[in-house]
């Protein structure tokens, strides 16, 4: 697990940087419209739009946001979305990929192609990088939740692979197989996570100077700020003087 608190807070950047709440607020109702289009509109009976729900309502989104979000996939409104996955190096050689929800695959391609090459990086084709991640699941909790230990018992009961816990919060780990079962055996004990989301959790991370870091950072702030963009992972680390400067 070494270096995950750092690649946790450059993930979280966007988080508590983004000020243009209605962009944020806009990506989430597209998640969880294009969720409760590919399965049933009920969060209960569908676990992706659960997740989407979940992750809206971490975000403090408006519940009347969230119901005409879903409603929208009930009446079958709305531009239909493709999932693309883009994966490339960044620079410094850094494995990023970007998990995308467009209406347009070819402005999609294009914008992200141009972000990867005016950073000193390129996109590669889909697989390119995607083995130097784990696709597992995360459920995520307030360290204020549980003890390090009660939620460490309870997460191995549940069937979890592996809890990291800190000072602010409880990230336990589980495989997609597994994932779905392990977040509603802890969301019984524990209630609703601050997040429970499939995500890419690199194998190693990569130590990077402070210039690298800095172009990495910036081109991790133009991917999230795309429209189309809904997710990026990488898999580096930056000291914390860099994200200070960068306003972390």
């Amino acid at each position: 697990m070494a270096g995950h608190s750092q690649f946790k807070n450059i993930m979280h950047r966007k988080g508590r940087q983004d000020a243009q709440r209605s962009k944020l607020f806009g990506k989430l109702a597209r998640e969880i419209t294009v969720a409760a289009k590919l399965g049933t509109p009920d969060p209960a009976m569908n676990p992706r739009l659960r997740a989407a729900v979940v992750a809206a309502r971490a975000e403090n989104m408006p519940k009347d946001n969230i119901d005409r979000a879903i409603k929208k996939a009930a009446g079958n409104e709305g531009e239909n979305y493709d999932e693309i996955r883009y994966e490339g190096y960044g620079p410094g050689g850094v494995a990023v990929i970007v998990e995308a929800l467009t209406d347009n695959r070819n402005r999609a391609a294009s914008d992200i192609r141009s972000f990867f090459t005016k950073s000193g990086g390129n996109l590669g084709e889909t697989g390119s990088v995607a083995f130097m991640f784990d696709r597992t699941g995360i459920i995520e909790y307030d360290a204020k939740v549980a003890s390090d230990d009660a939620m460490l018992d309870a997460a191995i009961e549940a069937g979890a692979d592996d809890v990291v816990s800190s000072e602010a919060s409880h990230e336990v780990y589980a495989s997609q197989d597994t994932f779905r079962e392990v977040a509603k055996a802890l969301e019984a004990k524990f209630g609703e996570p601050r997040k429970a989301a499939l995500t890419w959790k690199p194998q190693n991370t990569v130590s990077v100077d402070d210039e690298t870091g800095e172009k990495l950072l910036k081109l991790m702030d133009l991917l999230n700020e795309h429209d189309d963009v809904q997710n990026v992972f990488a898999n580096f680390e930056v000291s914390d003087a860099l994200i200070a400067k960068m306003g972390g």
